[in-house]
């Protein structure tokens, strides 16, 4: 009798590292999925090592692996960094590679970033399923976009870096600095979680009603929308995160997004317009995660 193919899949996040395995994106067991905290190299994936030393004890060999990490990282299998860590501003992580500890499972491995994992996971399963091109912004502790054009990630020298692109200050914003350590302001330095607290001194969601905040940050990520748009001619564009959670930006974010247009794209004559166009997941907290095991299944 055949075995049935059983994968293990990594979102692996700056806070913390999800591991599962499974049969397919819908049919993974309670027992076959952990959350790790992203502390030092060594002591993070020999615990994601641990775990699936432990499934493959209970259920049998893996076929192969997905990993979507959090970047800058190496997605380029020609490369002699393939798979490692690039110049992150997570303290000791530069340089490590995710793969080389999975080699003691004998299967090959798939690797991109997390947020190609989400997007490729929302373009299949949840909010692009009638789409051929979706892009997906996570915002939280930091901002990064996937970009999945008939099926497939986009990538080059690198992978597409949304969060570092350069927006127009808001007025009422002028005087903050921003909090990328490379950048200072740009996109990520200005909107980012970390950014909100260095600002006004609570999240996005702790802010009280009236605040400013919602509408200079939707205003940021409206010109990030219409980017998108223009660069990319996502038909979906989906923005996730802890910061997307915390209040009702959406609204405000299409609204800056069409004023950026300005009617040059042919989105207002298209049925649902810009509320069809930029959305909300589909998949909440689990496109990550799914995303890394579409990948192993390839």
């Amino acid at each position: 009798m055949n075995r049935r193919a059983l994968y293990g899949a990594i979102e692996a996040g700056g806070t913390k590292f999800v591991c599962a395995a499974g049969y397919g994106p819908t049919d993974i067991a309670p027992q076959m999925r952990t959350v790790i905290a992203t502390t030092t190299p060594a002591e993070t994936l020999a615990a994601v090592v641990a775990f699936f030393e432990q499934v493959r004890a209970n259920a049998g060999a893996f076929s192969a692996f997905g990993v979507g990490a959090f970047g800058p990282v190496d997605i380029e299998p020609r490369s002699d960094t393939w798979g490692s860590i690039l110049n992150t501003p997570k303290p000791g992580w530069a340089g490590t590679s995710l793969v080389a500890p999975l080699e003691v499972f004998g299967c090959p491995v798939a690797l991109d970033t997390d947020v190609n994992a989400a997007a490729l996971a929302e373009a299949r399963l949840g909010a692009g399923q009638d789409a051929n091109s979706l892009t997906y912004v996570t915002v939280g502790t930091g901002i990064g976009g996937g970009v999945i054009d008939q099926g497939r990630s986009i990538r080059g020298m690198l992978h597409p870096e949304l969060g570092h692109i350069r927006v127009h200050r808001d007025p009422r914003d002028a005087q903050f600095r921003g909090v990328c350590p490379f950048h200072g302001d740009c996109l990520e330095g200005l909107a980012s979680g970390p950014a909100i607290v260095a600002r006004w001194g609570a999240p996005m969601s702790a802010l009280p009603i009236g605040h400013a905040g919602p509408d200079i940050i939707g205003g940021y990520l409206g010109q990030l929308a219409a980017t998108i748009a223009l660069m990319y001619a996502s038909e979906r564009i989906v923005f996730g995160g802890g910061v997307m959670s915390g209040a009702d930006l959406l609204p405000r974010i299409r609204a800056v997004a069409a004023e950026q247009l300005g009617g040059y794209l042919p989105i207002e004559a298209r049925a649902g317009g810009f509320e069809r166009l930029i959305v909300a997941p589909a998949l909440a907290g689990q496109a990550g995660i799914t995303g890394a095991l579409l990948l192993a299944m390839g």
